[in-house]
């Protein structure tokens, strides 16, 4: 057992050693039968990004395909992935070619299958009397869980297709990665501050979030998490952040010991007090003279707005320059899926059982994005990863922003909302499609009315009540019909209950509420 001091832990965690003597032990098995019980473990803090080199290659049998002649570098793929496993480059025209005559057959079979010409990087810069670049999609099949939210998201393009891993072999996927990491990274020259969405291609933004958290497949929280680092590693680099985490899905999924996805420095905090932790490391820096450092709470709709609330709403009502990132399930995932007061009406969950006396959660949901817009000159953004503009817009906003901030993010959880592995972006685009989870930004620098300072930009049909398709109404009784929480409500022919109804006009409601206050109405 160590006798050193717990001011000397740091000087004992040397990564490689952690490594070593650690990570392979749990690796090859053999960590529960000897870890020694050192200071390290003791005090179960773990070095930075060693989720890095966690294995997920055995979990799933189905892994994405690229097909080169159909992508178009949108970069959806690699945006909306939740475990860093699917990652773009852009080499440059010259290189690749130079690459391709030295190469011997299998380095030049996938040099040709990763890399292709596209518009964007190839026609473009040309244009631009820049070198043509070569776009190329890698995945890493230790990081892939299978999950197929690359496919999803992809759509009309179909430039991937889940494929069973025999089809080509793991090993020809690890060298196709292996070439991922030997190519140099993205220059600059190709990355248009002005286009978010290729912010992934900047190294740092990438590598803030290695993969290997230990989340459910498709979890639609971890995107929002990568998200958010990226968008604020692409501006003002990689030590400019600091992550306090309240207790809850996101502490289990990237502190699984030994696994550390985040390169940032992050703490866990209780369940309800995350917010107040927040304001302390905010305090403590500013003395430092870090003041240009981003503090960032990160929390669950049970950890924030729930019994975390009283917390968070004390630091907003402080104007310190604190970011909180609300990750909205509408459901405690962490504890089995019971209600919080984010849940809709008559959606079944643990404490909320659909029965003969009660059909479904009976409480109205909390609004908080409102509530927050009621403290003084807090900037509030209500957005999904799905729109990754709008979303990359309000972190970027909040980053700005001299006082608190409050993103409450859509996050979908597969296994509590009944849907699929791959569907959470899907799931996220059709809540703001029904006026289920409204877009919006509030930003006290656009003026001194409510009406001026909060934007429903982004929804559909902003003046009417709700969007259209097929000539019909598109209602939150149409986005209910998708999910099994609550599936009990819908008779055999999809006839829905008359708790479905009242749903129904209690988001129609929030979303008139919201277009008054934007002067809409």
């Amino acid at each position: 057992m160590s006798t050193q001091a717990p001011s000397d832990l740091f000087e004992l965690l040397d990564v490689e050693d952690f490594q070593k003597r650690i990570i392979d032990g749990y690796n090859d098995g053999s960590a529960e039968l000897g870890l020694e019980a050192d200071l390290s473990v003791a005090r179960s803090v773990i070095p930075p990004g060693t989720a890095s080199l966690r294995d997920f290659s055995y979990i799933g049998p189905d892994i994405p395909a690229f097909d080169r002649s159909n992508c178009v570098a949108c970069m959806e793929c690699v945006t909306e992935c939740p475990d860093t496993a699917i990652l773009a480059k852009v080499v440059g025209q010259e290189d690749f070619q130079n690459r391709l005559s030295t190469a011997d057959e299998e380095t030049k079979e996938q040099l040709e299958h990763h890399l292709t010409e596209t518009k964007k990087f190839h026609t473009v810069p040309q244009k631009k009397g820049i070198e043509a670049g070569m776009f190329g999609i890698f995945v890493d099949p230790t990081k892939c869980k299978g999950c197929g939210e690359c496919v999803e998201v992809c759509g009309a393009h179909d430039a991937l297709k889940m494929v069973e891993k025999e089809e080509k072999g793991l090993d020809w996927y690890n060298k196709g990665f292996q070439l991922y990491r030997d190519l140099p990274a993205t220059d600059n020259k190709y990355i248009n501050e002005k286009v978010l969405i290729d912010m992934m291609l900047s190294q740092d933004a990438v590598d803030t979030f290695t993969g290997g958290a230990g989340s459910c497949m498709g979890c639609g929280e971890v995107t929002a998490l990568r998200m958010m680092l990226a968008a604020t590693n692409f501006i003002y680099g990689p030590e400019s952040i600091g992550l306090i985490a309240a207790t809850g899905c996101n502490t289990v999924y990237a502190s699984t010991y030994p696994y550390n996805p985040y390169k940032a420095p992050w703490m866990n905090s209780l369940f309800e007090n995350a917010a107040t932790t927040a304001a302390g490391v905010r305090l403590r820096w500013d003395q430092l003279g870090w003041t240009d450092k981003k503090v960032w709470c990160i929390g669950g709709d049970g950890g924030m707005l729930d019994i975390g609330f009283q917390a968070m709403s004390r630091v907003l009502s402080s104007g310190m320059n604190v970011n909180m990132l609300v990750l909205d399930t509408q459901v405690y995932s962490n504890t089995g899926g019971q209600t919080s007061t984010a849940t809709f009406l008559g959606q079944e969950a643990k404490l909320s059982m659909h029965g003969k006396a009660t059909p479904g959660k009976m409480e109205h949901r909390k609004e908080a994005a409102q509530i927050c817009m009621m403290h003084p000159n807090v900037f509030v953004a209500q957005t999904t990863p799905a729109h990754i503009n709008h979303f990359y817009r309000s972190i970027i906003a909040a980053n700005e922003y001299d006082g608190p901030s409050v993103i409450i993010v859509y996050t979908t959880c597969q296994p509590e909302h009944g849907v699929g592995d791959d569907m959470s972006s899907h799931q996220a685009k059709l809540a703001v499609e029904t006026r289920t989870f409204p877009l919006l930004i509030h930003d006290p620098r656009n003026g001194d009315l409510l009406s001026e300072r909060l934007s429903l930009k982004g929804n559909p049909a902003l003046k009417e009540n709700w969007a259209q398709r097929d000539d019909k109404d598109l209602t939150f009784i149409n986005f209910a019909a998708t999910e099994g929480r609550f599936r009990k409500h819908f008779d055999a022919e999809g006839n829905p209950s008359e708790t479905m109804k009242a749903a129904e006009m209690d988001r129609l409601n929030n979303w008139r509420q919201l277009q008054e206050m934007a002067g809409l109405i």
